[in-house]
Parts: C-alpha cells; sequence; structure tokens
C-alpha cells in the first residue's frame, strides 16, 4: 500500500507495511518515506519494538508537549503527523534526498513473531533489513541507522556484525553493555526495564488487540489479528524475570553485548549529562571502543529526547550523513572528535570542542574524604569513621568553596573503607553542588527534572576489580560472582561514578554523598505519562527490587545494613575528581 502525501517540504512517496523477510523465514514489517522520482536516495533505517504507526504525539504526549512547548523550534516546519517516538521525521529528511525506513521489530506493532529485546535474534534481524534498504532501487546503498535509545542500542549490536550496506551510524544516547548500563548499576539491580518493557513494549506487542487506529496511516498498530492471552504471553519473554534470574554479568548478557572493537563504519556517538542510569556511559564507552578510524563524541544535556529533534541536533545529524550516505564535502571529517556542551549552574550551555576524552587537560585530583569535618580536602586527615543507616540517611563530604570558577568534566572514581553490620552494603555515590547560600542545584535528567550531577553505584559484595580494564578513574568491575562481607570488617571498595560535566561559578561547593538508597532530590514528584515511578530525582532508574534488595520491601530503617565509611590515614577513602584547569 502506497501512496503520495503533500507536505510543507513537498512530496513525499510512502509505503506503508511494506515486507522484509528475514533470514528464518518471518516476515517484518516497515512503512518507508521516501522521495517522489529523482535520485537514488540515502537510507536512514531504525528497527524497534514502539510501534511505527503510532504517533509521539498520541504514544507520549506529556514528553511531546514538554518538547514542544520548551522548544517551538520543533513543531516547526512540519506537520508532525508522520512524527513517532525517538526517530527521524521524514518530513525533515526526505526533502533532502533521504529515503526513512522504519521496522517494527519481531513480535511489536504490525510484525508477527516473538520479542526478545535486545537478543541475537533481533540484531540478525537488523542487519537483514539493512541489507534489504540497500539493495533497493531507490536505494543509493548507502545505510545509515538512526534513532534514540532502542535505536541506539541496537545499533551498537548490528555495527559489529559488519553488515556490507551499512555506511555510518548516529548513536542517540544509546548504551551498550547491557548489564552495566541497563540491568544492574554496579550489580545492583535496577526495576527500569521490567516497568519500561510493561508500559512501552507489551502495550503495543502484535496481536494485543487493542484496536489502536493510527492516524499516520489509518492501520491498526498492533496488526490486525486478536491473540488470546496465552498466545501473547507465549509470544514475549518475561523481561524482569529473566534480568533477575540472571544477577552476575554471564553468559545472557554477553550474547546482549558487542564487541565494539569489531566495529569499522563511521561513528557519531551523542551522550547526554542527564543519563545516569541508562545511556551516558554507554555512549562514551562505545566512542573509545568502537574499532572505526572515524568516530566522534558529542555530548550534550537536557532531557533524553530534546536535542535530536532540534535544530541544533538536527544540523548535527545531516552533516553527518550528508558527508558519509551522499560524500558531501562539508568539513565534517575535518572537526575535532570531541564535541561538548558545557552544562553551567544555571542551566544554560557552551559549546566547545577537543581533541580526546578523557579531555587532554584533564588534572585528575585526589580529594580525601575527612568523616571528622564532613569534607573534601587535599590533604590525608587524620584517622576517622562516620556510619549511617542503609536506608535512611547517608553521609556527606563537601569541598570548601572557591573564590574562582571550577570546571569539573569527565568520569570520577570514589574509593572508599567501609564496613558493614551484615554481609553486604548497596553504595549509591551522588555527586552533588551546593550554591553559597547552602541550597542545592540540581540539572535536566535524561527522564527526571531534577537530577543530581553525577552518580554512582557499586555492590560491595561485587567489590571485585578487573585490574587490565581498570584506570584510576574509570575502576572496571567483572560482576561475577559475590564476595560477600565479614560484618564489622573494613575493605576498600572502587565505585564507577558516571561522566559528568558542571562549570562552579565561585562560592559553590562541589560534595559527595554515600548512602544506601537512590538520590531523591527533596522536591514534589513529577510525572511523564510513559514513566510508572514519579520522579523523584533519579528518575525511572531505581532499585527498588524486592527480590534483589529485600530490605526495600520493608521500608523500616531497621530493614537495611548500618554502614560505616572510615576516612583518613590507614584508610584513605578518597575521590578522583576530572578537573578542567584554563
Amino acid at each position: 500500500m502506497r501512496e503520495i502525501i503533500e507536505t510543507e517540504s513537498g512530496p513525499v512517496l510512502a509505503e506503508w507495511d511494506v515486507p522484509i523477510t528475514a533470514d528464518d523465514g518471518l516476515v517484518l514489517r516497515a512503512d518507508v518515506f521516501r522521495p517522489v522520482g529523482g535520485e537514488p536516495a540515502a537510507v536512514l533505517l531504525s528497527y524497534g519494538p514502539y510501534g511505527k504507526g503510532l504517533p509521539f504525539a498520541e504514544g507520549y504526549a506529556t514528553a511531546w508537549e514538554k518538547l514542544v512547548t520548551d522548544h517551538p523550534e520543533v513543531g516547526k516546519g512540519s506537520s508532525n503527523r508522520f512524527q513517532s517516538w525517538e526517530v527521524a521525521d521524514p518530513e525533515r529528511w526526505v526533502p533532502y534526498g533521504y529515503a526513512c525506513v522504519r521496522v517494527d521489530s519481531r513480535g511489536a506493532g504490525r510484525s508477527p513473531g516473538r520479542i526478545d529485546c535486545f537478543s541475537e535474534r533481533e540484531t540478525r534481524d537488523v542487519a537483514d533489513c539493512i541489507e534489504w534498504a540497500g539493495t533497493r532501487e531507490w536505494s543509493n546503498g548507502r545505510v545509515g541507522l538512526s534513532g534514540i535509545s532502542y535505536y541506539g542500542i541496537n545499533q551498537w549490536q548490528v555495527a559489529a556484525m559488519r553488515p556490507p550496506h551499512l555506511a555510518a551510524i548516529c548513536v542517540w544516547e544509546g548504551a551498550n553493555d547491557v548489564y552495566r548500563e541497563v540491568t544492574h548499576h554496579g550489580g545492583i539491580l535496577s526495576t527500569f526495564t521490567r516497568h519500561w518493557y510493561e508500559m512501552q513494549v507489551v502495550s503495543v506487542q502484535h496481536g494485543n488487540g487493542r484496536k489502536l487506529l493510527s492516524t499516520i496511516n489509518g492501520l491498526e498498530v498492533t496488526g490486525d489479528e486478536a491473540l488470546d492471552e496465552s498466545t501473547l504471553r507465549e509470544n514475549r519473554v518475561d523481561l524482569g524475570a529473566d534480568h533477575r534470574a540472571h544477577p552476575f554479568d554471564d553468559e545472557y548478557y554477553a550474547t546482549r553485548t558487542p564487541d565494539l572493537s569489531r566495529i569499522e563504519v563511521p561513528l557519531l556517538s551523542a551522550g547526554s549529562w542527564g543519563g545516569a542510569g541508562l545511556h551516558l556511559r554507554g555512549n562514551v564507552e562505545g566512542y573509545l571502543g568502537a574499532g572505526s578510524r572515524q568516530k566522534w563524541l558529542e555530548m550534550h544535556g537536557l532531557e533524553h529526547w530534546t536535542e535530536y529533534y532540534t535544530d541544533y541536533g538536527r544540523d548535527l545529524q545531516r552533516r553527518f550523513f550528508d558527508h558519509f550516505l551522499f560524500g558531501v564535502d562539508n568539513g565534517w571529517d575535518e572537526q575535532p572528535p570531541v564535541l561538548l556542551r558545557v552544562r553551567h549552574v544555571d542551566g544554560s550551555f557552551s559549546d566547545r570542542t577537543a581533541t580526546g576524552w578523557p579531555l587532554p587537560e584533564t588534572d585528575w585530583t585526589e580529594l580525601f574524604l575527612d568523616a571528622a569535618t564532613a569534607s573534601l580536602t587535599d590533604e590525608l586527615p587524620a584517622a576517622a569513621e562516620s556510619g549511617y543507616t542503609e536506608l535512611v540517611d547517608g553521609a556527606t563530604f563537601t569541598l570548601p568553596p572557591s573564590d574562582r570558577t571550577i570546571e569539573i568534566i569527565g568520569p570520577l572514581a570514589l574509593s572508599l573503607f567501609v564496613s558493614s553490620d551484615t554481609d553486604d552494603a548497596d553504595l549509591f555515590a551522588v555527586i552533588r553542588v551546593f550554591t553559597p547560600d547552602g541550597d542545592e542545584v540540581t540539572f535536566p535528567g535524561a527522564i527526571d527534572p531534577h537530577s543530581p550531577p553525577a552518580q554512582g553505584w557499586l555492590r560491595a559484595s561485587h567489590r571485585e576489580l578487573d585490574a587490565d580494564r581498570s584506570t584510576p578513574y574509570r575502576p572496571y568491575h567483572p560482576h561475577t560472582s559475590r564476595q560477600p562481607l565479614e560484618p564489622g570488617t573494613t575493605y576498600q571498595v572502587d565505585v564507577e561514578i558516571w561522566p559528568t560535566c558542571v562549570v562552579l561559578p565561585p562560592g559553590h561547593r562541589l560534595a559527595v554523598t554515600v548512602q544506601g538508597h537512590d538520590f531523591e532530590n527533596g522536591g514534589a514528584a513529577e510525572a511523564l505519562s510513559n514513566i510508572r515511578v514519579p520522579l523523584r530525582g533519579s528518575g525511572p532508574f531505581v532499585h527498588d527490587d524486592p527480590v534483589d534488595r529485600p530490605a526495600c520491601d520493608d521500608a523500616s530503617p531497621a530493614s537495611g545494613a548500618t554502614v560505616t565509611v572510615h576516612t583518613g590515614a590507614g584508610t584513605p577513602s578518597r575521590l578522583v575528581v576530572p578537573f578542567i584547569r584554563r
């Protein structure tokens, strides 16, 4: 089924439910938007589970409303009729010679089959779709991958397979280490994936009979057949149960985590400073680990989806894809490899470039924790200790205010000496900023509007380090076994804190809090229509699974461990900070 659609930008040829046959014979369904006549088009392809026929403004109403209210440019120049969640708007791309191919992933939307997110089966499907798109008569043979989050995660995966017609990838806020970045932070299970799966994937499972007609093309978003509940359950994995059943980084995650060194296509990895808890680490580690000779890292702020749609984000993507999919000599290959939108405490950003990551001019500085004064100091203090109850309070250590501007850009690491009155302790490390008046400064996170500058996590029984993969500023834990604590015994544990960027004006103070629960900002909780949990500071990336953390099933303080942080001589707990000296 096809039609020519008149848009603000000119005519677009739309083809609905185009069949793409996977290597096992299953037929996937794609919508294709392409120019009417003319030269062969470069392809922007996305493959994912959110229902290609579900409009952004309908499926994710509060996110869309906030986006176009805060950034009116997004709503202008397009009817937005064809704008779906986290993928390119064809009205923005087809006029420049691109074809936008949207594929409903196996078992979702109008594609039949069994849903198994991020599996090898899905990755093979993406490769099949790339080869299909690259060999159409209307294609110039160069396929680029575009999209946010899910549509970025599977870019890392399929690029490592090296399908012949894949020419470039733009991973916009996409994780690649499924264990460390998606399911378990520092070995602690996040409940995000379970809630996300139920709300955003199962809700558009193929055959669920929702009778949801698409305003994009008039077709049933989840297919024409209505399957019974038993069949629907058989046609999807139980993602929450799978993640509970695999508490260590085992073969389950290995099959979903790509060998980044095999990636060879040109790469633009676009991450967000606010992405702690899902994509931020993946964009940085993906950039560093990719084998691509031509690769760039871009880091921005604001919400998870915003900059993909703004003029800034679209212009960035077009320059990249124009260069590698059309061969346009636009100077892209001559620009520095790192592009930064430097974050300030007033919510503004300033643009900067760098020649590498971490920034070559980084002054890695050790700040010692002092429990006696609750401070961070340049010199090793006398021995002291600070105890806290895991589910209630925490221990905060603050750097004295400076009379000059301070810049912090890069990853951090927290080396702690701790003891517990149980055989384990879940450690949540929160980097915080306070004004001269003592008010806390928060920033827009990927999902939560009031997030701290950076966070890190570690289950103390997962403290084992991989010496070959660790650096002084980025500890790496294998997460392959549990090493319980002896109650009352002091252990050194090293917490990876995901990268951050913040400029502190004179008088502002940097602090680190060590606690046994997720960060909450103390204000009223906010909400989004596609997020199940209230947003209190850590967004949906919280750690309250009653099986993984039984104490969370009982809100009483006695149900958590009592943890002691030991500082000073003999137990030099310290924070490694990436100060930028200019």
